[in-house]
């Protein structure tokens, strides 16, 4: 399996790709860790890897189903739990009723169910008989950092998949990928300072302010410019916990270094920070008028749907997605 995205857990990734090449991948995972331990890589991993159609090592990345997937609008993947809220027995029973309905375009259907622990006792029974004998393209992803607060008959229904914090160069090789903007001395610090919780390490580099989020959109832009598809879809799973406030920033302050690119590509003078002015370039370079034009038009779009009751998790997917489309 091609798991690079997801940083450290060496003895867990060759698990996973053993299986994968022998008897395949299980029908149901109970993924476990601290906040900021990778649950979501891995889970986005696994369910593109299930849907995946292309050739060779899944999820290869590029085939519709993987990009769908990674970008959280594949059909046959469906989202619970994605609000810390209580999962309910309603809830638990639409899972039930939608997974004897077979796939709508892939091998397999996926149910990949946020904050686990969050089902009340008569959802996870709802569950059990989905997880013990199932159909056989049905797959359930079970995230949670307190496995403990499952049912002894789910968990013995489920293999487990425990993530491990990573080491200090570990973090520091994985923040020189998602920020290849920021100082090595900051990504030291950073590394040294998550406790081996990238989670941990990407909320000290992007803090809460218009630094951390004119650092986000710059990585993004260098993603699109260098056409790196999964390098978007790993910058868009690192937002579903911003509000949807804070993204809608995001998609203004990308709008406005889109804009200076087109001026740069005028012999116009961009206006945005100078910490941003290489990833313009980049961008400025790489795309068409035409289409940085179109990605205008999606943030635009995207930053209207912040007004409306659509999750931080859509919206993300939605972006990576349509950018990704543009260089596509």
């Amino acid at each position: 399996m091609k798991l690079e995205q997801l940083a450290g857990n060496e003895a867990l990734k060759r698990q996973l790709s053993a299986q994968a090449k022998g008897r395949g991948l299980s029908h149901a995972y109970l993924i476990s860790g601290p906040a900021g331990s990778g649950k979501r890589t891995l889970s986005r991993l696994l369910a593109a890897a299930m849907v995946c159609t292309g050739e060779g090592e899944a999820p290869c990345g590029i085939c519709p189903g993987c990009k769908k997937a990674l970008g959280g609008i594949h059909p046959d993947i469906m989202v619970l739990g994605e609000e810390d809220k209580e999962i309910t027995v309603g809830q638990a029973r639409t899972v039930r009723s939608d997974a004897y309905i077979r796939p709508n375009e892939a091998p397999r259907k996926v149910y990949l169910i946020q904050n686990a622990q969050n089902m009340n006792p008569n959802a996870q029974n709802a569950l059990l008989k989905l997880l013990e004998e199932g159909p056989p393209y049905a797959a359930f992803l079970l995230l949670t950092d307190n496995p403990g607060a499952l049912l002894t008959t789910v968990r013995s229904r489920c293999e487990g998949l425990p993530l491990s914090p990573v080491t200090a160069a570990e973090a520091e090789a994985w923040l020189a990928r998602r920020f290849p903007h920021r100082s090595p001395e900051e990504r030291h610090a950073a590394a040294l300072g998550c406790g081996g919780l990238l989670g941990e390490a990407v909320a000290l580099l992007e803090g809460d302010g218009a630094d951390g989020r004119w650092e986000t959109a710059s990585t993004l832009l260098t993603a699109l410019a260098r056409g790196d598809e999964l390098g978007l879809m790993e910058q868009a799973v690192g937002l579903e916990k911003w509000e949807r406030d804070k993204l809608a920033a995001l998609f203004e302050e990308l709008i406005a270094l889109l804009r200076d690119a087109l001026a740069l590509r005028v012999g116009g003078a961009p206006l945005c920070p100078p910490s941003c002015r290489e990833a313009v370039e980049a961008v400025g370079t790489a795309l068409t008028p035409g289409q940085m034009l179109q990605c205008v038009k999606q943030l635009e779009e995207l930053r209207r749907a912040t007004t409306y009751n659509v999750g931080a998790g859509h919206l993300c997917g939605a972006l990576a997605a349509g950018l990704a489309r543009v260089r596509g």
